[in-house]
């Protein structure tokens, strides 16, 4: 029931920047990067950072790992959030152990349900990704008008969990970010950039025997 009840408020919510059309919003951020030095010497403002939203069913370890990895990778032109279907109320601990021992703040790092981003107050994001493994969970639809994008991966908490299992998630996981943040968004119309961000989530990221 509560699912459900969640499903039928997001989908009577419309998402977008207002007033801003999507592909000139992505512009302003890609340009934002290069510009911002000189435009606050100037004492100007930059546009916002681009907001994506991680999505997977208990949000305590996937959805965490990327929320913690684009919003130090992207910084600057992306703002990282994350969300559950099911939240679990805690971060795994072997998530917040590997994001710790690799340098990323994990202080404002918590299960949440998608609830929160259904204010009018909330984080509106331009991209939502889904990282649930379609064929063992029910991934949530996010309906709107957001680039959207399934990157599937298995939860690495299923079964005994284990530091491997949580090293391979944060890899794949940064590839496929570190191939979003490469994308030629100037270059690319809508429906060429959810081809892209479609094309990320189906590819296999290369594995490494560790994480950096």
């Amino acid at each position: 029931m509560e699912q459900m009840e969640t499903a039928q408020r997001l989908a009577g919510r419309s998402f977008g920047v207002s007033g801003v059309p999507f592909q000139g919003k992505l512009k302003a951020c890609m340009a934002a990067e290069t510009a911002s030095e000189s435009v606050s010497k100037r004492g100007g403002t930059v546009p916002r950072p681009l907001n994506v939203l991680f999505v997977c069913t208990g949000n305590s370890a996937r959805s965490i790992l990327a929320e913690a990895i684009l919003n130090r990778e992207g910084e600057g032109r992306f703002r990282a959030f994350s969300a559950g279907s099911q939240p679990t109320g805690r971060v795994h601990p072997e998530a917040l152990a590997l994001l710790r021992h690799l340098g990323h703040p994990t202080v404002e790092l918590r299960s949440k349900a998608l609830d929160e981003f259904l204010g009018e107050d909330a984080p509106q994001p331009e991209f939502v990704f889904t990282v649930c493994d379609a064929a063992a969970e029910a991934c949530p639809v996010w309906p709107g008008s957001v680039a959207t994008a399934h990157w599937g991966l298995p939860d690495p908490a299923a079964g005994d969990g284990g530091e491997a299992r949580f090293e391979a998630a944060y890899q794949s996981l940064q590839a496929r970010i570190r191939a979003f943040l490469a994308l030629p968004f100037d270059a690319l119309d809508e429906s060429g950039l959810r081809y892209r961000l479609r094309e990320i989530g189906a590819e296999s990221p290369p594995m490494k025997d560790s994480v950096p």
